[in-house]
């Protein structure tokens, strides 16, 4: 079977667009669901609407991959998910290192999803000497010492990083001296790779950030609904933010005040 170090996606070559290719998972993830379910085939605006997008812009997407339906049939499913995961390069094996074997690492190490999408874990690194030899997810722990070889001899190409922010640095750009040319980015941090390494970061206290604006805000228009001009109260006036109506712009945490906004 193919390896990543010797074979990689056909996606930039025939100019499938780099928002496409984001979607393409998505896709995947409902028409595997689909196919578990024995449906064989599914329209455009069912799809679109289990993916989470439009089902103009989910044909545009397919159009890319020379897929096009039929007219009162829809697509044929498992033809899609076919296509989707060659165009992904998971037909492929793709041998992947997981360096950082915390609590998140060990996760990570234990997610059965891999081998179902063309990954599979061929080694798992940490720098503790405590940690070495010992199983995790039913696979041994190897010492960072042997990055290298362990990465020569897999023939990895995708690498994860799962340290802390102050080693990941050093993790990234020894995997990509050993010749990495993926890294799936766990660690809090922004990592600088050469031309051709790719990177894609996952930062669920970000994530966690951005969905708490999005509470703040919805508490905000609830409150001024609850205000408007039905309540008697309302004076013509722009609507003072959540943080002034409570009587003020912070409020009191450990440490002292706490701004009402966090700076980034």
């Amino acid at each position: 079977m193919a390896t990543g170090r010797t074979h990689r996606p056909a996606t930039r070559s025939r100019g499938i667009p780099e928002a496409t290719v984001a979607r393409l998972p998505l896709y995947l993830r409902a028409l595997t669901a689909l196919s578990e379910r024995s449906v064989p085939t599914v329209s455009s605006e069912e799809l679109a609407a289990a993916a989470g997008v439009n089902s103009a812009k989910l044909r545009k997407d397919f159009s890319y991959l020379g897929s096009y339906g039929t007219r009162g049939v829809g697509y044929d499913v498992e033809y899609l998910v076919y296509q989707i995961s060659r165009e992904l390069g998971l037909t492929q094996d793709w041998p992947v290192v997981i360096v950082g074997i915390g609590n998140l690492g060990a996760a990570l190490a234990g997610y059965g999803g891999f081998a179902s999408r063309g990954f599979r874990v061929a080694a798992l690194i940490d720098a503790d000497p405590a940690m070495t030899g010992k199983p995790v997810a039913g696979i041994p722990v190897q010492h960072s010492d042997d990055l290298e070889k362990i990465i020569n001899e897999d023939g990895v190409s995708i690498g994860v990083i799962a340290t802390p922010a102050g080693v990941a640095q050093q993790v990234c750009d020894r995997l990509v001296a050993a010749g990495v040319t993926s890294i799936l980015n766990f660690a809090p941090t922004v990592l600088s790779v050469p031309d051709g390494v790719d990177v894609r970061k996952v930062d669920l206290s970000i994530e966690l950030q951005i969905l708490a604006f999005h509470e703040q805000r919805k508490a905000g228009e609830e409150a001024d609904a609850e205000s408007g001009p039905d309540s008697g109260t309302d004076t013509g006036a722009p609507a003072a933010p959540p943080a002034a109506r409570t009587g003020g712009g912070s409020r009191k945490g450990p440490d002292g005040d706490v701004p009402a906004v966090m700076p980034a």
